[in-house]
């Protein structure tokens, strides 16, 4: 099954050649087209770290909702294990 970390793996090396190519079949030479070909690269990278970031939960499992958010539960498990360790320590 495809997920969305799979596109993006996908579309970074085809917008990287893919721009590339098209800014230079316009007329660009290709010592300017490449930038334009690496900025979209990077924004689909950027897009993927911090707009739909990869989150785990304590067990290593990603968590999230049937919309895609990130759900409450992360926060949950992370509180319980807080707590558990500080009574866990004893020497509070």
């Amino acid at each position: 099954m495809t997920g969305y970390y799979d596109y993006v793996l996908g579309l970074i090396p085809a917008a990287l050649i893919g721009v590339t190519a098209f800014l230079n079949l316009v007329g660009l030479s290709l010592t300017a087209a490449l930038p334009g070909g690496a900025l979209v690269a990077g924004a689909i990278v950027a897009h993927a770290m911090f707009v739909r970031n990869p989150v785990t939960d304590v067990r290593g499992r990603t968590d999230r909702s049937r919309d895609g958010s990130v759900g409450e539960s992360i926060d949950r498990a992370v509180d319980r294990s807080q707590s558990g360790r500080s009574r866990a320590g004893g020497s509070d």
